[in-house]
């Protein structure tokens, strides 16, 4: 059962040490990706802009540590910026990577650093992290952890409207995740192509501020988006809970099918941006969610919707 995975924070990882992306000590590299089933993963260009001196520069250094790795292990993973690409990779037995960005900071507001971004291979981009910036408002602003509620916020700056439009016009994909629900709202608003909540899950399996209300849900499907289960104990129970993580997972993506149906599943398992459990502890869990699936009920053309198809589906509509 092959697997697209819509977010990891790995390069982040690989940047900040000595490790290298064939074989490592991370929850993701190319021998575990290989026992997990992959067909592509997605790597984010993940920075805290609160802790960079230029944000711009720091991706930029990031992206570049991503094409060593692509180029270093380029007989057994390869970099795509098309759906054909990853199409012609599988065909010759090679994994795929799609470059992302996590945080919109980098862009400094600016349009056409979204293009040279663009130029460089990114081709999508989550708008916000858990900071304020030029493009809009995230979730992390506005929540009451003991209400477990949200208070009235903000979403697209203007300059973020003019960004997100841009996107559309580029073939960038939106990713909406860690963005603010009103910052859904407005992306729903004022673009019209299909976007992503990269690595999200439902607030109404377990309320928290990352996760998506039904209303959104609801309308990420019906615009032709998709939604990635994130692995995270913190997005999936209490720690006090004792339900089995996978069971959890398991119960989120019910949950969304009965709200978007099968088409908005995907997974963005957020590897390497987590806390490690050993209940989901790395990129060879796969088959095991697998079974998971099939002991819920799914399908398996369900299960394959979940695992690969619906994200390829998009990426067939967008990465042209």
């Amino acid at each position: 059962m092959k697997v697209i995975d819509m977010h990891c924070d790995t390069i982040m990882r690989i940047f900040t040490s000595t490790a290298n992306l064939a074989e490592n000590n991370l929850q993701i590299d190319l021998e575990k990706m290989r026992q997990g089933d992959y067909l592509l993963q997605n790597f984010a260009i993940f920075l805290d802009k609160e802790a960079e001196d230029s944000p711009y520069q720091t991706a930029k250094a990031m992206i570049n540590c991503f094409y060593q790795q692509m180029e270093q292990y380029s007989q057994i993973i390869r970099p795509v910026t098309r759906y054909e690409e990853i199409i012609q990779n599988d065909q010759q037995h090679i994994l795929s990577a799609l470059l992302t960005m996590e945080e919109g900071a980098p862009l400094e507001g600016n349009v056409e650093k979204l293009a040279e971004f663009y130029q460089l291979g990114v081709r999508m981009l989550t708008l916000t992290w858990n900071y304020t910036n030029e493009i809009g408002f995230p979730n992390a602003r506005y929540w009451n952890s003991e209400t477990q509620t949200l208070s009235s916020q903000q979403g697209l700056t203007k300059r973020g409207i003019e960004i997100a439009q841009a996107m559309n016009e580029l073939g960038m994909i939106i990713d909406v995740s860690h963005g603010s629900d009103q910052l859904v709202e407005d992306v729903l608003t004022h673009t019209t192509a299909p976007f992503v909540a990269s690595h999200s899950n439902a607030r109404a399996c377990f309320p928290h501020f990352r996760n998506l209300p039904d209303s959104l849900i609801k309308k990420i499907a019906d615009r032709g988006g998709v939604i990635g289960l994130n692995f995270s104990e913190d997005f999936l129970r209490t720690r006090q809970q004792k339900l089995p993580l996978i069971n959890q997972l398991v119960t989120h993506a019910i949950h969304m099918k009965n709200i978007g149906g099968i088409d908005v599943i995907g997974f963005g398992s957020d590897f390497d941006g987590i806390p490690v459990s050993h209940e989901l502890p790395d990129a060879t869990i796969f088959p095991t969610i697998y079974d998971a699936f099939q002991k819920a009920g799914f399908t398996t053309s369900e299960i394959e919707k979940i695992f690969h198809q619906n994200v390829l589906r998009l990426y067939k509509e967008l990465l042209i």
